[in-house]
């Protein structure tokens, strides 16, 4: 077995089994912007914890769902942890995308239905992308620039940040702060990334609108979360970069 095989491997076991545990968060991170985070049940009983399915033992049905299904989010997981393993190969920087990939999928999940990006996700997400590329920089065999990390991060997260100025209705500021962590790992691969990653957002978040329109599900000015196609042309932009580099 090829190491490079090895190591997709790896990525799957890793992104099936901590996609697994993210239903719990998820559920307890989906309250409604200005509410504090989730610690009841439907039925008002206690959540224990963070991590793990988001089922309740003590409602009447046993065992009963409240939140998303952890087969879905283990495999979405999975598969974009396989991604960028693929496209990263052995080398060390491979290790900083399967840690953050996780949190990535639960920023899209949040957002997608509740339309908030919570503080103690983006801002962490950010800062340990830079420590975590900072260390990486320092291993033999990296294949991008911890500079540009830094510099994408602001790049990115300052344009967001004129956006919302602009627009605060149409650009929520939880994006500007998810934009320094998308930044950051876009920055790693040149500037060539970040502008790729960038534009795929928001062609992926355009497409979606449109849909809507059509479908007549939405209107043209009807706000739309707009952290998971952030994340996803961040995805994008990675795959692209490591796959070039």
């Amino acid at each position: 077995m090829s190491l490079d095989l090895l190591v997709v491997l790896v990525a799957v076991v890793w992104g099936a089994v901590t996609g697994a545990l993210l239903p719990r968060a998820a559920y307890r991170f989906s309250a409604p912007s200005g509410e504090a985070w989730r610690d009841r049940c439907p039925r008002d009983h206690a959540v224990p914890g963070w991590l793990g399915r988001a089922r309740c033992g003590q409602c009447p049905a046993g065992q009963a769902p409240y939140g998303p299904r952890a087969v879905p989010l283990a495999a979405v997981t999975a598969l974009v942890c396989a991604a960028l393993a693929a496209a990263t190969g052995t080398r060390p920087e491979v290790a900083v995308w399967l840690l953050l990939a996780p949190v990535g999928v639960l920023l899209a999940v949040v957002d997608l239905r509740v339309r908030r990006l919570p503080d103690p996700l983006t801002l962490p997400l950010a800062g340990a992308a830079l420590v975590l590329l900072g260390l990486t920089a320092l291993v033999p065999e990296h294949a991008g620039e911890w500079t540009t990390a830094l510099l994408g991060a602001l790049a990115l997260g300052g344009g967001y940040g004129v956006l919302f100025l602009i627009n605060p209705a149409g650009m929520g500021f939880g994006d500007v702060k998810l934009a320094l962590g998308a930044g950051a790992v876009l920055g790693w691969y040149g500037w060539a990334t970040v502008m790729l990653g960038t534009f795929a957002g928001f062609l992926l978040g355009a497409l979606y609108g449109g849909a809507l329109v059509v479908a007549r599900r939405a209107g043209r000015k009807t706000a739309i979360p707009f952290g998971p196609f952030l994340i996803a042309g961040a995805f994008l932009g990675v795959l692209a970069g490591a796959y070039a580099a």
